[in-house]
């Protein structure tokens, strides 16, 4: 899934060749994109794009031999010329006056000849690791099309003369982005061309050729600066208030990849205010954890809508009860960058005291790659530690999954001063007993030498026996029924459970004439779309939904932690169905409910109908012995955060 949607797309025809294009956001000046095809596509600037849209009208084009244009094969039709009349071709049918070029590798070439015959069409120049017109790598283009574009760059050299004169009569504010291990275009061609040009040079140490793509961070921050100074943009309206005269302010990032995080995260809040009474919490959060801070009445920042959906995301991801947890986010990069630079430019605007990230990836992430970012103190959350392959992705998903732990362990090594407090939701035991990968440590020794542990945070305390039979009352549960609680949690993941558990409902009604079933679809899975049965209630988002599992006779769930947890903590009998390739809830929840000997695990594609409703019928009303579950989780991990603040 896309971080940001175009607002317009459109085509235009360049002499027969159809060149796609697309416009996002507003505000001048316009930036204008410009791949280096044949070789990439516009694609390429996805980890810039969402961001400077932000801030700027940015147009963006697939070239001629790539993405959604054409793919003449013909010499002439790739010629810097064509490429040049493509461009302006673009500018025209966006209605875009003039526009600030930003090019990467050889795209730079087709820069310049564009500011030399038109130089009142660009306002200024930021060519990143620019280079020659071929590379010799290829993406979504074809043999024909790539050896077209190399043949072509003898029809119209330049001549060194010729280009280094253009160079230095460019005329217009130029930026030079390099990276100093860039093995296909040296650093010091990047240099030589800043140099033409009278215009700036970024190096980037430690960067190859593509640092828009690998440190995405320093290369909008550098586009953004440069796009402000030369336009002479106005300082934004800011108040600067004196460190003794400021109020306690926490900025909250609580992940919404399901709604579990959000309720403990809250708790722990509440216990924050508890110690420090005059602490304002902000919350930087997206739906539908925002669904839940609005109810409790919490300040959620209005940078919030700015951010890119990471449960959308997660919810494309899925197929069926299938979801490659590992790979979906390995493709949510440009979703977290996006939401990095919201988060950046909130925390240096906010004057925050402490950031405290439930597994707020990106924060962590992009504050160990840019430790110079980091603003205030900042506690890390998680309930697992460690990405773990699953059997069928053989040798390459082992060597991925080893190879992002060993940069984790990396960035906290070199780093530790990133995480003031880094606190893992449960015990040392629910920890697995793994290793990160060959040669790395085991991820249980690790984990107690670089984690302080809360025990696990429910947000709330089950209740009482006697006050189980009054919420029950109060919920409408009858004494003479049996209460199955259906529901997959708030990723919108997990209607294909929720499918399999109605089709299952009237067979069980048959053998217990006391059960009702009540489904939960959740605030991001459509509840009309399921069927109906007599008896069977259908219901969407549940506010509080812990009050019914914590008096159910039974609840049918995915594997994720949250609910597994809150109906341990309740003593409810249920059945979990783990998402297919999930590591984290085949593995790592799994091993944790195993230490609490709750639950009854079940195999989805092993599970028919017929097959559940027998497990319904003889799981229902169960008495369970599971380990306690600690109530005091929150103010435990809270008495860890108030000291920074």
């Amino acid at each position: 899934m896309r971080a940001r949607q175009p607002d317009l797309t459109g085509v235009v025809d360049r002499d027969g060749v159809p060149i796609f294009y697309e416009v996002h956001g507003d505000g001048e000046p316009a930036l204008l994109l410009i791949p280096p095809s044949p070789i990439t596509h516009s694609r390429i600037y996805k980890a810039l794009l969402p961001h400077l849209a932000r801030h700027h009208r940015v147009v963006t084009f697939d070239g001629r031999g790539n993405g959604r244009s054409g793919r003449p094969v013909d010499v002439e039709d790739h010629t810097r010329a064509a490429n040049v009349a493509d461009i302006l071709a673009v500018l025209d049918a966006t209605g875009t006056a003039d526009a600030v070029l930003v090019t990467h590798c050889h795209a730079a070439w087709w820069a310049v000849e564009t500011i030399a015959s038109q130089p009142d069409r660009v306002r200024a120049l930021v060519a990143i690791e620019p280079g020659v017109p071929y590379l010799g790598w290829a993406l979504e283009s074809t043999g024909e099309v790539l050896a077209a574009a190399e043949e072509a760059q003898d029809l119209d050299p330049p001549g060194r003369e010729r280009f280094e004169q253009q160079c230095r009569d460019l005329g217009v504010p130029t930026l030079v982005i390099h990276g100093d291990l860039d093995v296909c275009q040296h650093v010091d061609r990047g240099a030589a061309f800043a140099e033409l040009t009278g215009g700036d040079l970024v190096v980037i140490e430690g960067s190859g050729h593509l640092a828009l793509v690998r440190d995405p961070v320093a290369v909008n921050r550098a586009i953004i600066r440069f796009v402000d100074r030369i336009t002479g943009a106005a300082m934004r309206r800011h108040t600067w208030t004196r460190g003794m005269h400021r109020e306690r302010k926490v900025l909250y990032l609580s992940s919404p990849i399901g709604l579990g995080h959000v309720r403990r995260d809250l708790a722990v809040a509440e216990q924050l205010r508890t110690r420090h009474p005059d602490i304002r919490v902000e919350w930087l959060a997206q739906h539908p954890v925002t669904t839940v801070l609005e109810a409790a009445g919490e300040t959620i920042h209005p940078a919030s809508d700015w951010l890119a959906s990471e449960s959308g995301h997660i919810a494309s991801e899925a197929a069926g009860h299938d979801l490659h947890c590992f790979q979906a986010l390995r493709r949510m990069d440009e979703i977290l960058v996006t939401n990095f630079m919201v988060f950046q430019e909130v925390v240096e605007d906010g004057l925050y005291d402490l950031v405290i990230g439930d597994e707020a990836w990106d924060v962590d992430h992009f504050w160990h790659e840019n430790p110079e970012l980091k603003r205030g103190s900042h506690v890390w959350f998680t309930d697992f530690v460690g990405y773990l392959p699953m059997p069928d992705g053989g040798e390459r998903e082992a060597y991925l999954t080893a190879d992002y732990n060993a940069e984790k362990i990396e960035h906290i090594e070199r780093f530790p001063r990133i995480r003031d407090r880094a606190i893992f939701v449960g015990n040392a035991p629910d920890v697995v007993p793994e290793v990160f990968g060959p040669d790395l440590p085991k991820i249980t020794d690790w984990t107690q030498d670089h984690f302080d542990f809360s025990g696990y945070i429910t947000g709330f305390t089950p209740p009482p026996p006697d006050e189980a039979a009054q919420w029950r009352a109060e919920l409408g549960y009858a004494d003479d029924e049996k209460i199955c609680i259906v529901t997959v949690g708030g990723s919108g993941v997990g209607e294909d459970l929720l499918h399999k558990a109605i089709a299952a409902y009237p067979i069980a009604k048959r053998a217990v004439p006391e059960l009702r079933m009540v489904v939960v679809a959740g605030p991001r899975i459509d509840p009309q779309r399921l069927p109906r049965y007599p008896g069977l209630e259908v219901h969407g988002y549940v506010e509080r939904l812990y009050r019914h599992l914590c008096v159910c006779d039974l609840a049918v769930v995915q594997g994720g932690l949250t609910t597994t947890m809150e109906l341990t903590a309740a003593r409810r009998p249920f059945l979990y169905f783990p998402l297919g390739h999930h590591f984290e809830q085949t593995y790592h929840v799994r091993h944790r409910l195993d230490q609490y000997g709750a639950g009854v695990h079940m195999d989805y594609v092993a599970t028919d109908p017929d097959g559940l409703a027998a497990a319904i019928t003889a799981e229902i009303g169960r008495a369970v012995d599971y380990r306690p579950v600690e109530t005091d989780g929150a103010e435990r991990a809270a008495a860890m955060i108030a000291e920074l603040i």
